[in-house]
């Protein structure tokens, strides 16, 4: 489920950039959170 939340954030995030269409810091906001949510799956062992 976190991986599936991480990928979702993500494509909001490049949405965000192709569409030239930005919230601000919120954006950068997701991918943040997005990147911790992977680096947090890849630490415990998980396979994406």
């Amino acid at each position: 489920m976190l991986e599936t939340i991480a990928v979702v954030l993500i494509l909001l995030w490049i949405l965000g950039f192709v569409t030239s269409y930005t919230l601000g810091g919120f954006i950068h906001l997701l991918l943040v959170i997005a990147v911790v949510v992977i680096l947090v799956r890849i630490i415990q062992g998980r396979r994406l």
